[in-house]
């Protein structure tokens, strides 16, 4: 479906905890010290509350009394990524809901693992069902979305989530989670329009566009898994013009939001 992400707003309470440490690791007293300031779920004790963040998809690791993320050590060449790609029956974030998941788990240049979903839904709207080809009798049967969204997370861990046009399924995946009482949504996320916009050259950067331009030649569109594929396609297409002066997966990261 057309992806809008500019009237999305992140609604993480621990989003701007997790920014911190991408500038430098942070003490463990102080890192769960930022955490009591934010709004969002507390454990009993540090222990818990640092379990429930990397179960959320934080990808926290503690060494000397520090806390650190993994993404700012790990070679963006190492990384785990997770290309995902959503369809849902409508863009606000207060009715619509997900009716398909399509997600590829890719680690040094191959794919190790898919995860392909329909979600049952009560109602689509015509122009959806026209551009997607999901009708309410392909998602009658279709597992709810509370059932499909534990796998998913444990299918994600603490990968970086990557998506043409990132921030709109990341905080939909996070309004959904939180619509649901499953927490929020704490991986490090990837957009390929922000890297291919910094590595090749186009008049335009949407799916399609790019499918044809670099020769991707994908035949579906606007469904979820062979969307995510796309943009795996492209990814990969990117890394072969990143400067060599970048090093770890903030690094590539940065360099797409630069």
């Amino acid at each position: 479906m057309p992806k809008h992400s500019n009237h999305l707003q992140f609604s993480n309470p621990y989003y701007s905890a997790i920014q911190k440490l991408i500038k430098k690791p942070i003490q463990k007293e102080v890192f769960f010290n930022i955490l009591t300031e934010c709004d969002g779920w507390l454990c009993e004790s540090e222990e818990e509350t640092y379990h429930l963040l990397c179960i959320m998809g934080a990808p926290l690791v503690e060494q000397d009394n520090y806390i650190t993320l993994k993404t700012s050590t790990t070679s963006f060449n190492k990384q785990q990524y997770c290309f995902i790609d959503i369809e849902s029956n409508g863009s606000d974030l207060n009715k619509s809901q997900i009716i398909e998941i399509g997600a590829i788990l890719y680690q040094e240049n191959k794919i190790i693992d898919t995860f392909e979903s329909l979600v049952f839904c009560e109602h689509i709207p015509k122009t959806i069902s026209e551009l997607t080809g999901i009708t309410l009798d392909d998602v009658v049967d279709a597992p709810t979305l509370e059932e499909v969204l534990p796998k998913l997370r444990a299918f994600l861990h603490d990968s970086v989530l990557v998506a043409h046009n990132a921030l709109f399924d990341f905080n939909f995946l996070n309004a959904m989670l939180y619509r649901h009482s499953m927490g929020w949504l704490c991986n490090r996320f990837l957009c390929t329009i922000q890297l291919a916009q910094k590595t090749i050259a186009s008049t335009r950067y949407n799916l399609a566009h790019l499918n044809n331009l670099l020769n991707i030649k994908n035949p579906v569109i606007h469904r979820a898994y062979a969307d995510s594929l796309t943009a795996l396609k492209i990814f990969e297409k990117c890394m072969q013009n990143i400067p060599n002066t970048l090093k770890s997966t903030e690094d590539l990261i940065a360099f797409s939001k630069s």
